[in-house]
């Protein structure tokens, strides 16, 4: 039976950079790179949601040695660019031989069937490695198993900005407010990996401006001068 080709959803953060690492422990799959929907954002493309730099981003694949497969949409973003984008995606997957991607999701039924709609009839099918976790456990498994990571978006409604670039650790969890998940997954905030199991190297990263807006904090990472060069 052919080992499934998989492509890697990758946010830029602690979910995914886990289930890469989470993946290659388990030996079942061949992983044939990451994958990262970016847009178009001023100065210079960004991850979309999590809004990190695209230099981020392709550090981060450098560090993780897979190569990056980018989904690349103008900011704002038609249906007909979007579906335009995704159908030459699923070409590109396809040629490759590719048979699976990989989601980071824990336990939303919503966003979960949203991703199987999108994959029906393409030719790839989802996984879902991490699904079903208990996210306090696995918030602890990540810390322990060395993931370092910053939050670098909150959810105003749900967290305060000064929550912004707090570090992913044990003193992170024992402050998230009441009713908070442990990974986030209801979209409390995001994160940016710099350095885990899943690296070969970590990055160093500096944190710039922040974007405060009606419902959303941003934090802007950059990679520290030493490592942009």
């Amino acid at each position: 039976m052919a080992v499934p080709k998989v492509l890697v959803s990758w946010s830029s953060g602690k979910d995914s950079a886990w289930m890469l690492q989470c993946l290659r422990q388990a030996g079942e799959v061949e992983i044939a790179g990451l994958l990262t929907t970016t847009t178009e954002a001023g100065e210079e493309d960004r991850v979309a949601m999590h809004r990190v730099r695209r230099s981020v981003l392709t550090a981060q694949a450098a560090a993780a040695d897979l190569p990056l497969e980018e989904i690349r949409l103008p900011d704002p973003c038609s249906e007909e660019a979007y579906a335009e984008a995704m159908t030459a995606f699923v070409e590109r997957a396809l040629a490759r031989e590719i048979t699976h991607i990989a989601f980071g999701d824990l336990f939303l039924e919503e966003v979960r069937s949203y991703r199987e709609r999108r994959l029906a009839g393409t030719g790839l099918a989802p996984l879902f490695p991490l699904w079903g976790r208990d996210t306090r456990n696995l918030a602890e498994e990540m810390i322990a198993g060395g993931l370092q990571a910053r939050i670098a978006s909150v959810d105003l409604a749900k967290l305060g900005p000064a929550f912004l670039g707090r570090a992913f650790d044990a003193a992170l969890l024992a402050e998230l407010p009441p009713g908070s998940d442990a990974c986030g997954e209801y979209g409390e905030f995001h994160t940016v990996v710099s350095a885990g199991p899943m690296f070969s190297g970590g990055l160093t990263l500096e944190a710039g401006s922040r974007q405060i807006g009606a419902a959303h904090g941003h934090l802007d990472f950059r990679l520290a001068a030493s490592k942009a060069a």
